[in-house]
């Protein structure tokens, strides 16, 4: 499904309910983390703060999000793809909210790329694996 304004309501729904997903997955392991989710276009569509996460993740969870949506791949991927290629290493960190490290992943429904979901406050890994926890929980793809 393609989200647009006439969507609008079930983005939202779907949104937090990635949302509250990963905020189970996040208080079974005891982490402190924010959530995001963006629509295909990276646009916020839902967020989630747990009370004690670091200030600094809430930019960071967005652009997870921003990041998976707009590339279509899991922001962890992007060890792999800077290797070999020194412009593309030097400049692909620097971009405005472009996030090369692990806890961001495209939402897909049907294999159609809907949104992305960025979790930060945890390691790379942590974040990883909750946001797909939340994909999982809603039967999405990634």
């Amino acid at each position: 499904r393609h989200f647009s304004v006439s969507s609008a309501r079930p983005m939202r729904a779907s949104a937090n309910s990635e949302l509250t997903a990963s905020r189970d997955w996040l208080t079974s392991a005891e982490a402190r983390c924010i959530s995001a989710v963006t629509d295909a276009s990276g646009v916020l569509a839902a967020f989630l703060r747990m009370p004690g996460a670091f200030l600094h993740s809430v930019d960071i969870a967005v652009d997870k999000a921003y990041t998976a949506a707009g590339f279509g791949f899991a922001t962890s991927q992007w060890a792999g793809i800077l290797q070999g290629d020194e412009a593309l290493r030097l400049g692909m960190p620097v971009r405005p909210r472009n996030v090369v490290f692990g806890g961001g992943l495209p939402m897909r429904e049907g294999g159609v790329l809907i949104g992305g979901i960025g979790v930060s406050g945890g390691s790379a890994e942590q974040d990883e694996i909750c946001a797909r926890a939340a994909l999982v929980a809603l039967g999405l793809d990634n």
